[in-house]
């Protein structure tokens, strides 16, 4: 078993690692306080993507770097120690977003839309979670209906990221409900289709320097051609993006909590209270020691995860595995690291208190803790 990481996996951490500090990191109290993605949106397209770090895993072939999801996973560590809210547009432009396009588009699909992805030229959106679809994806009420070489969508997406700032949304409808899950199609939607309209922002308690938005879609005629894969592989084609997803989510989680945990560990070893640092008090060293055991089990949980996906292995288990422990770990750890700052972690001037608020989230997009769980026991159940 090898721990070792390639020279280039050191250097795009080390890259992510400056990039934050010099270019996200001072302005992410201010995106938060005013629930402000358009100077992330600018930073995203016009910082970091000509630095690669929006390309990483992408194949060569289509103008990216042609590295792996470890690599990502990395990128996303030092990310979202500094931001979860940019870290979530981030995760789901590399993942949800462009994986489905990769994975079962055609190759002329590819080329027109899969590319300005690879490239870190556009951002994409995944549109399946519905007011009444949220864990049970076949409540989908959003339809497809072939009418010559056209199909007609009609119906509503909600919480979806980046939406507005996107160009290319990939949407799941019923194309035959009485099929369940195995009714359910993928498609292209561009931003400018008539019929396709963005609802305003969703006011959030964390990660407000992403955008979600709600997808409305009223007699919305897009190309034959824009199905992804075939009818019916919908449910496939989303399960699939969401294995990566998880990873992403996962990596966030440990972010956050190392960025939490490091801080903890500094305040607690400069906080003198009775008479020497707070670190020396046998309640704050073990909450310290448990902290940083959990966030490394996510970490390694997230790093397997991404290895066997990037080796082309199964990793649907690991990365619910991943997910759930990260995510987890995310919040207990935040929650431990305002416990030791005290009433300073519970204030405004300090970056806790916004980890502490995007961490909750984790838990609960792509795939609730609980359906986590119920991924996990199937697997070794089954």
């Amino acid at each position: 078993m090898n721990f070792t990481f390639t020279e280039e996996q050191l250097l795009i951490q080390k890259l992510m690692r400056e990039f934050c500090a010099k270019e996200i990191a001072p302005g992410a109290a201010e995106r938060d306080e005013k629930a402000d993605f358009s100077s992330a949106y600018e930073i995203m397209m016009k910082k970091m993507a000509p630095l690669g770090l929006m390309s990483l895993w992408f194949p060569k072939e289509y103008g990216g770097l042609g590295l792996d999801y470890v690599t990502f996973a990395l990128a996303g560590f030092e990310l979202n120690k500094v931001e979860v809210g940019f870290g979530t547009a981030y995760s789901v432009q590399m993942t949800l977003g462009s994986y489905p396009l990769y994975a079962y588009g055609t190759e002329e699909q590819k080329q027109k839309w899969f590319v300005p992805l690879a490239k870190g030229e556009k951002l994409a959106s995944f549109g399946l979670t519905e007011p009444n679809a949220g864990s049970d994806a076949a409540m989908q009420e959003t339809t497809a209906v072939l009418d010559g070489d056209s199909y007609v969508l009609n119906g509503s997406k909600i919480y979806i990221t980046n939406a507005g700032y996107s160009d290319i949304y990939t949407v799941f409808a019923m194309t035959d409900k009485s099929k369940g899950v195995k009714g359910i199609s993928a498609f292209i939607v561009e931003k400018d289709t008539p019929g396709f309209v963005i609802g305003p922002e969703s006011r959030k308690m964390g990660i407000r320097a992403s955008t979600q938005r709600e997808l409305y879609f009223e007699n919305c005629r897009i190309p034959e051609g824009n199905l992804l894969g075939k009818e019916g592989e919908g449910f496939k084609i989303a399960m699939s993006a969401l294995d990566l997803g998880r990873v992403g989510v996962a990596a966030q989680g440990v972010g956050v909590a190392m960025g939490a945990l490091e801080a903890a560990v500094k305040y607690s070893k400069e906080r003198v209270q009775f008479g020497k640092p707070i670190s020396s008090q046998q309640a704050v060293a073990f909450m310290i020691a448990d902290m940083a055991c959990k966030v490394e089990t996510a970490r390694l949980l997230v790093l397997e995860a991404a290895w066997l996906g990037s080796q082309g292995l199964p990793y649907t288990k690991e990365s619910a595995m991943a997910k759930l422990v990260a995510s987890d770990t995310a919040m207990e750890v935040t929650t431990n690291a305002v416990q030791i700052f005290g009433g300073a972690g519970y204030l405004k001037d300090h970056p806790l208190e916004r980890m502490m608020r995007d961490a909750k989230i984790l838990q609960i997009y792509e795939g609730t803790n609980q359906i986590q769980r119920l991924v996990i026991s199937g697997a070794i159940l089954r």
